[in-house]
């Protein structure tokens, strides 16, 4: 089901220019990687690392599969499986037009789930289903049962039901649009939470970069989250993104996932604009890679995507699925690659009999990312930055609640191995440290102790090293959430709650994988100077004591500096009509100086390295690496006056618009 739909979508969306792949890295040099813990990230929740299992999956709710999910330290089982989900009648275990499985109810399910040691999303039946239906789902799973279902989504890929000409999601409403959806979105919402007023409502989004992102559908005031939104916000507390990024070959699809800081970043901010007042989370409830699903590839996708999203503040992410089955098998860096979109074997065959997958249940590659995840992203984890000095060589890193350092590296070069030094702020690791690892063909992930400094990475494997403090003296505690305020093109106020145990505050910027820190004070606010117009800043708060003992991080706050206003010239910059894969940018440009402008050249920097400018009117156009500038001798710009130039782009990931802009070198207001 999952691949079929996948490739109808493809068919609508294609992709232009290529890709960048790594380059490679001297083997004798050392790969530097850095690890500062005062540059803290997102706290792992309840809910972090997750799967998907379906009714039609006759193994749903076994032993088996329940001790090998709680073997990985999943943490969260969705259910009853993607677009099955629009035709599930949960009180008879039905799904009309498609297939259930014996023994896949929901109390079925559920002892899976417990005897996991997890716990469950569910979907409530949108697409042919009813809020009472709902509601009832809601009362006999968490009043009669007890079983304590926090988060429910309302509806499967709901944007699939036609709307935008591609239909496989089954949608009985007698509009498909996505006023529709939100306005009976908040219905669901209302029944289900007059039954449990604690439980979580999730709304279906369309994930940055990835159709139909962007498009405006005929009669629609605008794209489907932004009318989603700004109907049902108010009902919601996460948001359901749904990511296949796809990839024809290891390099490729591995590389998506510098994709994940982006999307979460553009939905964050979109939510925070329709809920200014209430933080709503975000889920990425179905992800799987588009290359070596079964093989290393697969490992590494899944342990360096989870990582990335969760550090990036996602509260749950969620591998499509358990079990899938056979599909075009092939041979990935020497092992059988089953093209199965399955956790865990089918143990099916092909359809002519000639190949079969290994005994049912047996782990395939993402299996062990995932594991390997789990070692970091426990309940109560809090993610610092870390980076590599090579791009093969990926690492995540995480706090643990007793402590403990967790370091995940992977080598994503098939051929060679790299050696890594570590070095750490922040934090003073013990000199040996618990190691564990998996390389290509392993089907067990591997347990040693060695030097959490100084380690060798064969050939696409992966490593997680848990280190232990030196000192386990009591730190002061952290500070509370810092928020910004008075932030202009130069200057912002950091503010936040008093911690407790500790004498002053340091205020840290994030740069890379290191911390720089702006200041410190004793009161529990500061005011940063000298800023940078446009660009985005991450930052944390620490606590010290008198013995000079530091705090953890505070929970990072991110802020945008404005543009100069005010300037010279200004600037409004319009995505006016957007495919999905590339758009139609106009751009006003007002000279709002006193003088005129006799010849004039406008520049401005692609944010990601997936954009590129196709053509342009009204102007000369030329782009120079991420560089776009457009100039034109003949159209002098009077006081006052207004031009209009406009380009056609495209991007493969997700299309961050442009925020600063220089006419004839000088910065303007972006409006």
């Amino acid at each position: 089901m999952r691949a079929r739909r996948a490739a109808l979508v493809a068919l609508l969306v294609t992709t232009t220019g290529a890709v960048a792949l790594p380059q490679a890295h001297a083997a004798d040099t050392p790969v530097q990687v850095d690890v500062d813990v005062r540059a803290g990230l997102a706290t792992v929740g309840d809910a972090a690392v997750g799967v998907n299992h379906a009714v039609w999956d006759s193994e749903l709710g076994t032993d088996a599969v329940a001790d090998l999910l709680k073997g990985a330290g999943t943490q969260v089982m969705r259910y009853p499986g993607g677009s099955y989900s629009d035709i599930y009648h949960w009180k008879d275990n039905t799904a009309p037009g498609g297939y259930v499985a014996p023994n896949t109810d929901f109390d079925h399910f559920m002892a899976g789930v417990q005897r996991a040691g997890g716990q469950a999303m569910v979907i409530a039946n949108y697409g042919t289903g009813t809020p009472q239906e709902a509601a009832d789902w809601v009362r006999y799973a968490n009043v009669e049962k007890k079983y304590g279902v926090t988060y429910w989504e309302i509806g499967n890929e709901i944007y699939g039901n036609g709307h935008y000409g591609a239909s496989w999601e089954a949608d009985d409403h007698p509009a498909k649009t996505p006023a529709e959806y939100a306005t009976n979105l908040v219905e669901f919402s209302r029944a289900m939470k007059a039954v449990d007023p604690t439980i979580k409502i999730g709304a279906v989004l369309t994930t940055p970069g990835n159709w139909p992102d962007g498009i405006v559908a005929a009669g629609d005031a605008g794209t489907w989250n932004q009318v989603v939104l700004s109907i049902a916000a108010a009902d919601i507390d996460f948001a359901i993104l749904h990511w296949y990024p796809g990839g024809s070959s290891g390099p490729e699809a591995l590389g998506k996932v510098a994709q994940a800081s982006d999307i979460t970043a553009m939905t964050r901010r979109l939510l925070d604009r329709y809920s200014p007042d209430r933080r709503i989370g975000i889920a990425v409830t179905e992800i799987n890679t588009g290359y070596g699903q079964n093989t290393q590839p697969g490992a590494l996708f899944a342990a360096d995507v989870y990582g990335s999203l969760l550090e990036n503040g996602v509260l749950s992410v969620d591998w499509w699925d358990v079990h899938n089955g056979v599909g075009t098998v092939s041979t990935v860096a020497g092992q059988t690659d089953y093209n199965d979109f399955g956790l865990l074997s089918s143990g099916t065959c092909t359809a002519d009999g000639t190949v079969c997958e290994p005994a049912k249940n047996t782990p395939f590659g993402p299996y062990y990312g995932l594991s390997l995840v789990s070692k970091l992203a426990r309940p109560g984890a809090q993610f610092v930055r870390a980076a590599s000095s090579d791009p093969l060589v990926k690492v995540h890193a995480a706090r643990q609640p007793n402590g403990d350092l967790a370091v995940l590296l992977t080598n994503e070069d098939p051929d060679a191995a790299r050696t890594v030094a570590l070095s750490y702020a922040g934090y003073s690791p013990a000199a040996t440290a618990k190691v564990y690892s998996h390389g290509n063909g392993d089907t067990a992930i591997a347990t040693s102790s060695g030097s959490g400094t100084s380690r060798t990475l064969p050939p696409y494997s992966l490593t997680v090293l848990v280190l232990h403090p030196t000192s386990t003296a009591a730190a002061p505690a952290a500070p509370g959430q810092p928020v910004a305020s008075a932030v202009t093109a130069r200057d912002a106020t950091i503010s936040w709650p008093a911690a407790t145990g500790g004498t002053k505050y340091e205020v840290h910027r994030q740069v890379g994988a290191r911390s720089e820190q702006w200041g410190e004070t004793t009161g529990t606010s500061f005011t940063v100077h000298n800023l940078t117009a446009a660009t985005t800043y991450t930052v944390n708060v620490i606590t010290r004591d008198g013995a000079g003992r530091v705090s953890w991080a505070s929970t990072p706050l991110t802020f945008t500096t404005g543009t100069p206003d005010p300037a010279a010239c200004a600037v409004t910059f319009t995505d006016a009509n957007d495919w999905g894969n590339g758009y139609v940018g106009s751009i006003d440009i007002t000279n709002t100086g006193k003088e005129p402008v006799a010849t004039w050249t406008l520049r401005f920097t692609w944010p990601t390295g997936w954009q590129q400018l196709n053509s342009g009117w009204n102007g000369d156009w030329a782009q120079s690496g991420s560089t776009v500038t457009v100039s034109n001798a003949t159209a002098p710009l009077a006081p006052g006056a207004t031009v209009n130039v406009g380009f056609v782009g495209s991007y493969q990931g997700p299309n961050v618009l442009p925020g600063l802009f220089t006419l004839n070198g000088k910065t303007c207001t972006t409006r």
